[in-house]
């Protein structure tokens, strides 16, 4: 849950960057992420979510 949270809000915090720095527009910003709100419904969900977790695993596994 603490992972998934601060994925959303690292990704929440891009878009108000790209927004305002005139990357990209309102219209396919709001296009992205009503697709990533379905996504979540979707059977697929938990596909990439397993394979989300198993890249956050896999970068704090790392020993610097």
């Amino acid at each position: 849950m603490a992972i998934s949270l601060s994925v959303v809000l690292l990704l929440a915090i891009i878009l108000v960057v790209m927004l305002r720095g005139g990357n990209i527009k309102a219209g396919p910003a709001i296009i992205a992420v009503l697709f990533g709100f379905f996504l979540a419904s979707t059977g697929m969900a938990p596909s990439i979510d397993r394979f989300l977790n198993s890249i956050a695993d896999s970068i704090s596994s790392i020993k610097f």
